[in-house]
């Protein structure tokens, strides 16, 4: 295997599927395995850091399906994708959105191949714009027809759980991650805020600051202070600057 070997991620809730396709993998000397994810979640984490070449992406997985994986993708980066399915119907979706390839299990060591050298060639070459257009036209179109958030899966040490969106008071940036204030408790979740505000009801959450989104249902009044500035004052009493930029935006909406 070389220096310049291609970088591949496999995602599968199921862990005979994916020693399954580690094993295909390990066959060829042009890719090499940099990790796994069996969830959605999982999934959006590793492929963030891990910025693979190409992925291999289960549709059917529980609480996050391979659709919403990507839309939870940066769209500046968007590695190529064979998607994974038991079920002609999702192959066919796959088919139509452009997908590199789709292999529809239970699949052979030939039609595995195939899928593989057709990546290999297609990365090597470097001719990724109209791929990735096309996958970036995907995203977009899923973003546009999906129901807004109504709940969000947080990590607390050793567990996982999830939060209803109605509870957040306000979002706030940290780098890659963002903050959701909820009560007075905090809880940090990996993802970027312009990511997540494109996923959350727009009648509900709105940006007031460049690194802040607020939820109007938590929001008591508005203050004009001197200078032309404003605070938001939520219902617990806290106050938030509001944005020279963002305050057509919020006072709008009221």
């Amino acid at each position: 295997m070389t220096d310049a070997a291609i970088r591949a991620l496999i995602i599968d809730d199921e862990p005979v599927a994916r020693g399954y396709l580690r094993d295909l993998i390990h066959e060829s000397e042009e890719v090499r395995v940099v990790g796994e994810a069996a969830n959605g979640i999982e999934a959006v984490e590793r492929i963030k850091k891990e910025r693979p070449d190409l992925i291999f992406l289960d549709i059917q997985m529980p609480e996050m399906d391979g659709f919403e994986v990507l839309t939870r993708l940066d769209p500046d980066f968007l590695p190529l994708i064979i998607f994974l399915t038991a079920h002609d119907t999702y192959a066919l979706q796959a088919f139509e959105a452009k997908a590199l390839d789709y292999l529809l299990k239970p699949f052979d060591r030939p039609r595995f191949r195939k899928a593989l050298d057709k990546a290999v060639e297609l990365i090597r070459s470097r001719n990724l714009a109209d791929f990735e257009k096309r996958l970036r036209s995907l995203v977009s179109r899923l973003n546009t027809d999906r129901p807004p958030l109504k709940r969000l899966m947080v990590r607390s040490r050793d567990r996982a759980y999830f939060l209803r969106t109605g509870d957040i008071r306000f979002i706030e940036a940290a780098g890659n991650y963002v903050v959701l204030h909820v009560g007075e408790d905090e809880h940090l979740i990996r993802e970027t805020l312009s990511s997540l505000e494109g996923r959350l009801a727009p009648d509900t959450f709105v940006r007031v600051h460049r690194s802040r989104i607020v939820n109007l249902d938590h929001v008591r009044e508005v203050i004009s202070l001197e200078k032309g500035e404003y605070r938001i004052v939520l219902t617990d009493g806290s106050q938030l600057k509001l944005g020279r930029s963002y305050r057509n935006n919020l006072l709008a909406r009221f």
